[in-house]
């Protein structure tokens, strides 16, 4: 990266490191660009920017939210079930207490903050929906293997496979969001979602790979939870 760049990246960190704490302190909605903007040290011009919506100063990495189930696809071993990848991820990141979970102290009033706001709602859904699609267009360029399937299987679609993945993943995340709205201990939350997540994972995998040539969850050990060396 070169000097410019990294500048420009300086700037938007800055500007997002003092929109969040407003955003916390006095809800989305009480907030303005301009309140954002005098704390940061910047114009309100220079805001924008950087971030089209005072919604993109909240999401800030909605980019990487966006793009990450189909970047586990592009990148996986070829071969590799694509439903296995994404729960092998997230359990992975439930083991690490990954912080864009929200399993964090501060986890409750940033859920609380959203939960308040029908812009961040709303903005919340889109951020789904385009890593649903962008999911299935990387499903669509590296489809599941179906080697040794029978001539009369017909996999499913990568729009369809991409809602099932994407679906499950989503309720997840809610699954967490909910339980620790809720007043529970991000540690208690995360051991009660983890083994649902195994559970569903291999359910959708089983249902959509079982005559399709592909191992099941049976026949391939699946991860346990709590991990062996715990």
């Amino acid at each position: 990266m070169g000097l410019r760049e990294s500048k420009k990246q300086q700037t938007r960190t800055t500007i997002a490191d003092a929109a969040l704490p407003l955003f916390l302190e006095h809800g989305f909605d009480q907030v303005t660009v301009a309140d954002v903007a005098r704390h940061a040290g910047v114009s309100t011009n220079t805001v924008f920017n950087y971030f089209s919506t005072k919604e993109d100063l909240f999401f800030d990495r909605q980019a990487e939210a966006e793009g990450h189930l189909a970047a586990l696809v592009r990148d996986r071993a070829p071969g590799t079930c694509p439903v296995e990848v994404v729960r092998d991820d997230l359990l992975a990141a439930l083991q690490q207490n990954e912080p864009t979970l929200g399993l964090h102290p501060g986890a409750l009033r940033f859920w609380q903050v959203i939960h308040d706001s029908p812009a961040l709602r709303a903005r919340e859904r889109e951020i789904g929906e385009r890593a649903e699609a962008q999911l299935a267009t990387a499903l669509a360029e590296h489809p599941p293997s179906t080697v040794g399937a029978p001539d009369t299987i017909d996999p499913p679609g990568p729009a369809l496979l991409a809602g099932a993945i994407a679906g499950t993943y989503r309720a997840a995340l809610r699954e967490i969001q909910r339980r620790i709205v809720s007043g529970e201990p991000p540690a208690r939350a995360r051991d009660a979602v983890a083994p649902a997540v195994l559970r569903a994972f291999n359910w959708l995998r089983l249902g959509l790979y079982a005559d399709a040539g592909e191992q099941t969850p049976q026949e391939r050990q699946p991860p346990r939870w709590p991990p062996e060396d715990q």
